[in-house]
């Protein structure tokens, strides 16, 4: 007997789960590892999160089970966070999640299965095809390197696009590029899937990490006629270094909401009720001048990297309009020799940072994008500023960074 189903055959190790357990072990030998893989913020959660959750264990209602698709007062709360103001967003759209992880997997698994296809701009978000494979899928990537700036239009869509087409996914802002569509590129990709009848999975987790002159709007609210085949995540996760709480939301028709929360009544059931009271009162009080503090953090730092990543010769690196990462281009060092080893992929330079500079880069392999690196800028300013010497020393001049 055959001791693993078919479907694990059509998954592998996520590359950036490998790349932090190689970053963790070095650390972990006493080296002092500059860590551009990771995808949350450095900072704690606001301190309302955690003053709500301690309020909230010592309520006897909430150390039982709870409603499945989550606490209602959180449904409202995230309903009203997300309305434009036409009441199309209601509690009964909402669908309380564990991570925003489990609300892509839930939507993508609820409507995608054999023979159809999905849709997948390029870069994606690595887990993107492995859910799809999973819910017996095909992922057809439409890859936009940084030339288009790592953004896909109506015509390469529609070239992609056959009678087996079901569901595109869109995220703006982009991980792992920071790019970010603008309204009128929104709305045209909104207006084309609603003539073909395609879904839509909009991933919208990093909505409040945009920074001026850049806003976000939702595809949803661009274009209302698509809003019945639509579905929005989102979270507090990523905004509000909430990564840990696993807290996310799933919002889209009653009809395809009550669907969904069948489907999580069987797999997780509903989300810890103390992370949801910490949501909760995240939502409720903005915490509009935390956040405002931390965009303005990332913003300071966006721009370190920036001028320190492009004043190495040969990277291409286009300024990231949200998220907290950027994805320079290495290809001008592919083919040739860095601390004595000849580079063929992204995915060795990668390895070469991380064993001879010590620095913690994601490959674009882990993406769709071989020839790129993603680095984030979410750490503190001197280990910013070191990582950036460490890359810029060892492709410049091919020494270790410990060599003078």
């Amino acid at each position: 007997m055959r001791a693993l189903a078919d479907r694990m055959g059509r998954i592998g190790e996520s590359v950036t789960s490998a790349t932090t357990a190689k970053a963790k072990a070095l650390r972990d030998a006493g080296h002092h590892v500059i860590n551009f893989a990771a995808g949350e913020l450095d900072a704690g959660s606001p301190p309302s999160a955690g003053a709500a959750a301690a309020a909230a264990a010592h309520h006897e209602r909430l150390h039982h089970y709870g409603p499945q698709s989550g606490l209602p007062e959180l449904r409202q709360a995230v309903a009203e966070h997300l309305d434009p103001g036409d009441g199309s967003v209601r509690a009964e759209n909402v669908l309380i999640t564990s991570g925003t992880k489990q609300a892509v997997f839930h939507a993508i698994f609820a409507l995608i299965g054999p023979g159809d296809d999905v849709l997948l701009p390029a870069p994606y978000w690595t887990s993107y095809p492995s859910m799809i494979h999973l819910a017996g899928g095909t992922p057809v990537e439409v890859f936009a390197g940084w030339e288009h700036g790592f953004k896909v239009d109506v015509d390469m869509l529609e070239r992609a696009a056959t009678d087996r087409t079901k569901m595109l996914i869109f995220t703006s802002p982009a991980n792992p590029t920071g790019a970010l569509y603008s309204p009128d590129e929104t709305r045209a990709i909104g207006e084309w899937a609603a003539r073909r009848g395609i879904a839509v999975l909009s991933d919208e987790i990093y909505d409040r990490l945009v920074f001026s002159p850049h806003h976000f709007q939702s595809i949803a609210d661009l274009v209302p006629e698509l809003r019945d085949r639509c579905l929005r995540t989102g979270g507090v996760g990523k905004s509000f270094a909430m990564t840990g709480w696993r807290i996310g939301w799933l919002t889209g028709s009653a009809t395809l909401i009550r669907s969904i929360g069948a489907l999580q009544s069987h797999t997780t059931g509903h989300p810890s009720n103390i992370a949801q009271a910490a949501t909760l009162a995240v939502i409720q009080n903005g915490e509009s001048d935390w956040l405002a503090k931390t965009r303005e953090s990332l913003d300071r730092r966006r721009q370190t990297m920036l001028d320190g990543l492009r004043a190495i010769p040969g990277l291409v690196c286009l300024e990231p309009a949200g998220a907290f990462y950027v994805f320079p281009s290495v290809e001008a060092y592919l083919g040739k020799e860095v601390a004595g080893r000849q580079v063929s992929s992204s995915l060795e330079l990668a390895e070469i940072l991380l064993t001879e500079a010590q620095v913690a880069v994601i490959a674009g392999e882990a993406f769709g994008a071989p020839g790129y690196l993603r680095l984030s800028y979410a750490l503190d300013d001197t280990d910013l500023a070191e990582g950036i010497d460490r890359i810029s020393r060892l492709l410049t001049t091919s020494r270790p960074f410990g060599v003078k």
